[in-house]
C-alpha cells in the first residue's frame, strides 16, 4: 500500500519532467507504472513512473510490450519512501536513464557498459540544471503547497529556456 509521501513526490516529479518535455517539444510517452521483465531477470519490475522519449516512436500506440522486440523505458523514476531501489533490476531492464528520489533529492543514474554511474545531471535534460531544480521545487510544494510549486517550476523553465 503506497503512502502519500510517495504518491505526492512521484506525481509532482512526474508532472515536471511532463511540463519539461512539453516545453522543449519532446515527444514522449508516458507507460506510468507498467510492469516489465525480460529474459534476463528473474521477476518483474515495475517503476513509479517511466518514459519513452528517445524512443517514443517505437511504442506509440502500443497497449502491450515485448521486451524482445520493444525497448525499455527511456527514463524511470523510483520514489524511496520505505525501502531502496534495486539498480541491479534497472540494470538488468537496461534502462539508460534512472531517477530515484529519496530524502529530499533526486539522484540521476545513467547505464554505462551495463552498469549505472551517479550522475550530476540528467542526459534527457543536459545543460538545464533541471535534476537540482526539480528537488528544490518538491521541498517548495511542502510549505507553499503543490499548485504553486508547479507554478514556480513553470516560471523557472520559462527562464531557462527563453
Amino acid at each position: 500500500m503506497s503512502q502519500p509521501e510517495h504518491e505526492v513526490d512521484k506525481e509532482l516529479i512526474s508532472d515536471m519532467v511532463k511540463a519539461l518535455l512539453d516545453w522543449m517539444g519532446r515527444e514522449y510517452e508516458c507507460f506510468g507504472s507498467t510492469t516489465f521483465r525480460n529474459e534476463n531477470m528473474n521477476s518483474g519490475i515495475e517503476p513509479d513512473n517511466c518514459f519513452y522519449i528517445q524512443n517514443q516512436e517505437r511504442v506509440r500506440g502500443k497497449r502491450r510490450l515485448n521486451l524482445s522486440i520493444d525497448p525499455p523505458p527511456d527514463l524511470a523514476i523510483e520514489i524511496d519512501v520505505t525501502s531502496k531501489t534495486q539498480l541491479n533490476a534497472y540494470e538488468r531492464l537496461e534502462v539508460p536513464e534512472l531517477w530515484c528520489y529519496s530524502e529530499h533529492r533526486l539522484q540521476v543514474y545513467i547505464l554505462q557498459a551495463g552498469k549505472y554511474v551517479a550522475s550530476d545531471s540528467s542526459p534527457t535534460f543536459a545543460d538545464l540544471g533541471a535534476i537540482e531544480r526539480i528537488s528544490q521545487f518538491v521541498e517548495m510544494s511542502l510549505i507553499s503547497g503543490r499548485s504553486s510549486a508547479m507554478r514556480a517550476f513553470r516560471a523557472w523553465m520559462q527562464e531557462q529556456l527563453a
